[in-house]
């Protein structure tokens, strides 16, 4: 007779056997098929990060023309709703900037030229003043004693030509590299900017509805503060252009149009240094002429730079960009970084539209009291004559 009331043992089940197969049984299905799309997905970043650096400069021009199409909209836009054809118009805009351009490099060729020429002139000058001087300090730096230590070096004539045509050669071939860079940049502008409606019409066609009111926000902020900006600097680049050549003109230095043009766009196009990057090249011409005329363009430099500063500039500025000089400085670090000098001037433009998108869609809540939140002033303390009661 048999006890039913023996308890029957139950084979124990293994959950990690359920999921990952017994050693007997091997590998589950699908541990193969997440190891090939593992394999597939780094073969692919692979070549799509060789893709990337391949085409480095090709995505750099792109964003460059980019950034000058955004520009750009602000007074394409202008024309268009005043009846020019979009194409009429960005071409307008073009021939006028390539006008501009071609002015100043053909005001700037003869300075250079007669600055140069007056350099060499007075070389043997200043030689004999550089002389003059190292002899206080025991240095023998006269010309004779140059010409003999050339005389002493083995150089032939071959390798010195080599040289030479290399250097031209070189020379040559980054003006040609630099040439079809900036018809590159011209062609994508313009194309970029004459169909830029069609252009955001075929994106958008691509995203849900209720998406694309988002994206166009987006795309409104970053051409407001970008032509903002871009527009802001022409008008602070004319106006320092005026008091510049004024001033040039007053203290009596050569070529003082060209001059001012150079100060005046230089230093509103290059963030941070750009004042006293452009401040170089007068700076040079006035020592050149007289040291005197060149201490008063420094003055005039240093002065200017902060009239601007704190009474041009927060007016033309106040509606287009606000931006905190530390935001302003490392932006200009990152973008310089990034892309050089067209990254340090796009760099600005770029960190207010992130300012303003972060701006529109953070929500702001109520601060709690604290002492760490508030600046406070000391107040002065009144002075309590002995014998007296505190007036407090």
């Amino acid at each position: 007779m048999t006890d039913d009331s023996t308890p029957v043992t139950e084979p124990r089940l293994n959950p990690s056997a359920a999921v990952f197969g017994t050693p007997q049984d091997g590998l589950p299905p699908w541990v193969p098929q997440l190891l090939r799309r593992i394999v597939i997905l780094v073969i692919v970043a692979v070549l799509v990060w060789q893709l990337i650096r391949a085409l480095q400069g090709f995505f750099i021009l792109l964003v460059i023309s980019v950034f000058l199409a955004v520009a750009l909209e602000p007074a394409v836009a202008y024309l268009s709703n005043r009846g020019w054809r979009r194409g009429l118009a960005t071409g307008a805009i073009f021939i006028a900037t390539g006008g501009f351009g071609l002015l100043m490099i053909g005001l700037m060729i003869p300075l250079v030229i007669s600055e140069t020429g007056r350099l060499v002139e007075r070389l043997p000058e200043y030689g004999a003043s550089v002389s003059s001087f190292a002899e206080r300090f025991n240095l023998d730096l006269s010309v004779e004693r140059l010409e003999e230590e050339v005389g002493s070096l083995d150089i032939s004539l071959q390798s010195v030509a080599g040289g030479v045509i290399g250097g031209v050669f070189g020379v040559g071939t980054r003006v040609v590299g630099t040439f079809f860079q900036i018809l590159t940049i011209g062609l994508f502008t313009f194309y970029l900017t004459a169909d830029a409606p069609r252009l955001r019409r075929t994106l958008l066609s691509a995203v849900p509805a209720e998406r694309q009111l988002e994206i166009l926000r987006v795309v409104e902020i970053a051409i407001d503060k970008t032509g903002g900006y871009f527009y802001s600097r022409l008008l602070l680049a004319g106006v320092g252009t005026v008091v510049s050549w004024i001033a040039f003109s007053i203290i009596g230095i050569p070529f003082p149009l060209p001059l001012a043009i150079w100060l005046g766009v230089i230093s509103q196009f290059i963030p941070i240094f750009g004042t006293y990057l452009g401040g170089i090249l007068p700076l040079l011409i006035a020592l050149l002429e007289n040291p005197v005329k060149a201490l008063w363009v420094l003055g005039f430099i240093l002065a200017y730079q902060q009239v601007e500063n704190y009474l041009i500039a927060p007016r033309i500025t106040a509606h287009t960009m606000s931006l905190h000089p530390a935001v302003a400085f490392g932006a200009a670090i990152v973008g310089g970084t990034l892309l050089g000098v067209a990254g340090a001037v796009m760099a600005l433009p770029v960190a207010a539209t992130v300012q303003a998108f972060v701006s529109t869609y953070l929500e702001r809540h109520e601060l709690v009291d604290s002492h760490l939140l508030v600046t406070r002033e000391v107040p002065a303390q009144p002075v309590v004559e002995e014998g007296r009661d505190d007036p407090g």
